[in-house]
């Protein structure tokens, strides 16, 4: 029993140290350090859409596939609270980023990983590349917060695009003192016939 213990405990240490590896790399590899954060989190963070559809690292997903709110989850601590961002760097294109950040999803003051119980502030707008500008990488991160915060940002639907465009990730993070992300994922995106139904929603 106790050798059965150990080999089980090992197997667990070598897997959550190669996930913490696989994303602080892939995340330096695919250039969302220094583009939208100066250090990659430690963790992965799990992301799930509709029909089992995971984020895994950078893999490509359509914007059909995450037009609706995924399921996230972290390893949060009792009585923190976390702050959600969803971001694109590429936008318009990774090439020609003028419009570097477009956030898509921002919610503040999570109790632990119930994002429904937090303070959204832009409500979730899925993947939506402009036609012919290439894969987008769309970036996930969870800070801590030091505690409970008073947010001055407007608050956005998703009805508009309106104050989205040129966000900054690290300019958040140091307003509000959340240093460097503890879990984050990302995966890339390019358009997909869906694409002109998000267009038409933004311009309601």
């Amino acid at each position: 029993m106790l050798i059965r213990a150990t080999i089980l405990l090992i197997v667990t240490l070598l897997a959550r140290y190669s996930s913490t590896t696989d994303i602080t790399s892939l995340m330096e590899k695919g250039g969302v350090v220094p583009d939208v954060i100066d250090t990659a989190p430690k963790t992965s963070l799990e992301v799930l859409y509709a029909n089992n559809v995971k984020v895994d690292g950078g893999n490509e997903l359509t914007p059909t596939k995450v037009k609706d709110v995924p399921n996230v989850k972290w390893q949060a601590e009792e009585g923190s609270y976390y702050t959600l961002i969803m971001t694109d760097p590429d936008a318009p294109s990774r090439t020609n980023p003028k419009m570097r950040e477009w956030h898509h999803w921002l919610v503040g003051n999570i109790p632990g990983n119930d994002i429904k119980k937090g303070t959204t502030l832009s409500e979730y707008i899925g993947s939506a590349p402009p036609k012919d500008s290439g894969l987008h990488r769309y970036v996930l991160l969870v800070f801590k917060q030091p505690g409970k915060v008073e947010f001055s940002e407007d608050k956005l639907t998703n009805k508009s695009g309106k104050g989205r465009g040129k966000f900054n990730t690290k300019s958040f993070a140091q307003k509000y003192n959340l240093g460097n992300p503890i879990a984050g994922n990302f995966f890339k995106a390019q358009w997909d016939n869906y694409v002109p139904t998000i267009y038409k929603q933004l311009s309601g």
